[in-house]
């Protein structure tokens, strides 16, 4: 059989990685992929967000399943797409995408299901007054959301009215585009955040771990928000009783109340939780896995991942068993320095041979090429060193010493991933 992998970075190198290793699948292609993940599928130079030519490719190479790797192509409707000429898809269609796709779709469905999450009010660019009226009435601090897609820039958590105000007035006057034409604005939920991931055919939902990320680029938590500069799995703020709890009473449900909208829900649910007084509330829906925690999940699994992926796409996942190992995995992003702003491309990084090979330690490529012999950051956030141990701190030092490793002067990366556990650990 063969699978096609959409996208091109470290989450995408970590599922063509997982789907590689299955037995059920003999080649593994990814489009458009990257230089590393070219040493675990066949890359082939088609975009991400290319529908028309994502579809001719699954067509001509008699694709068995897609798995979708970023939100946009599944927003734009790549699954219907696929599903029209009968090629199965690890994914939601576009209408059940909007979980994603729009934060005030998400709202109401939570609204109208019970499903715990802060209280909020979308608006238009014509209700700019009743929205600041709103925020006068709600005090800060408070978040100013973006309803659509903006590549995770779209979110303002304002420590005071004016500074809601100026989010308002940035993403009214067009600063996320189409994505800021309507606002959600949402009260501010105090507690400790983590990432629930879970698997579904729209009928059996399965758990499929848990997860926590760093946002910000710097130590400390501290500097602009990235897309990500590191995770660890699993989390001890999700314990096994908070997880089951944010399954029966957010994930479950909303598979179901999309399926009462006739909307089957076929893929990865990540579901990002603020861990409050009053028990787990939703913040987000994503509709795909985390990046990077997609590099922390999927190590973990002991199960087949082709099997289940193929399974949650066709319907039959209530005969498929989802197990994870005892344990414990960290990765480190590894970005050019620069980023999240402007940064330097082509930038030669040095020592990846000397991690071949080595015990408990995974590299997953994001942006980089490789020339004439040498790898070239070619992106922002470029390589994902991912540790395994039988405790977090064993994956921590496995993690932190690959990546001591690596010569790349032009990069910099966190220095305390994890921090939250393990100071749990050590207290």
């Amino acid at each position: 059989m063969r699978v096609l992998v959409v996208g091109a970075g470290g989450r995408e190198h970590a599922l063509c990685w997982a789907l590689a290793a299955s037995p059920l699948f003999d080649e593994v292609l990814c489009a458009p992929g990257n230089d590393g993940i070219a040493r675990d599928a066949e890359c082939v130079p088609v975009a991400a967000e290319d529908l028309d030519g994502l579809v001719q490719l699954a067509r001509e190479r008699a694709v068995d399943l897609v798995v979708v790797g970023p939100e946009a192509p599944l927003v734009k409707g790549l699954v219907d797409r696929l599903e029209a000429v009968g090629i199965p898809a690890l994914g939601p269609t576009a209408a059940a995408a909007r979980l994603e796709g729009s934060k005030g779709f998400t709202k109401e469905l939570c609204f109208r299901l019970g499903i715990p999450t802060a209280r909020a009010r979308s608006f238009t660019a014509a209700e700019a007054e009743a929205a600041r009226a709103w925020i006068r009435t709600h005090g800060a601090p408070i978040v100013v959301k973006a309803d659509g897609l903006a590549a995770g820039k779209g979110v303002v958590v304002a420590a005071t009215v004016e500074e809601a105000f100026e989010a308002l007035d940035a993403a009214f006057g067009g600063a996320f585009g189409e994505a800021g034409r309507r606002v959600v604005i949402e009260e501010f939920l105090e507690g400790e955040e983590a990432s629930l991931f879970a698997i579904t055919d729209g009928e059996t939902v399965r758990p499929l771990g848990t997860a926590q990320d760093h946002k910000r680029a710097f130590d400390g938590d501290r500097g602009p928000n990235t897309g990500g500069m590191g995770a660890y799995s699993p989390t001890p703020a999700l314990d096994e009783a908070l997880a089951e709890e944010a399954m029966a009473r957010i994930v479950e449900p909303a598979i179901r109340g999309l399926a009462d909208q006739g909307l089957r829900y076929r893929g990865i649910l990540y579901a990002g939780l603020m861990l409050t007084s009053e028990g787990p509330k939703l913040l987000e829906f994503n509709v795909r896995f985390g990046d990077p925690e997609a590099q922390v999940v999927l190590p973990r699994l002991m199960s087949d991942f082709g099997e289940i992926a193929l399974a949650a796409a066709e319907g039959g996942l209530r005969h498929v068993g989802v197990r994870f190992g005892p344990e414990h995995a960290l990765t480190v992003v590894l970005a050019s320095r620069g980023y999240p702003g402007s940064y330097p491309k082509g930038t030669e990084i040095r020592g990846l041979e000397r991690l071949e090979g080595r015990e408990g330690v995974l590299v997953f490529h994001a942006a980089t090429r490789h020339e004439g012999g040498r790898w070239l950051a070619m992106g922002g956030r470029v390589l994902n060193v991912t540790g395994l141990g039988r405790s977090l701190r064993e994956a921590h030092d496995r993690a932190y010493s690959a990546v001591e490793a690596i010569d790349w002067p032009e990069g910099f990366w966190r220095r305390d991933i994890g921090w939250r556990a393990l100071a749990r650990d050590e207290h």
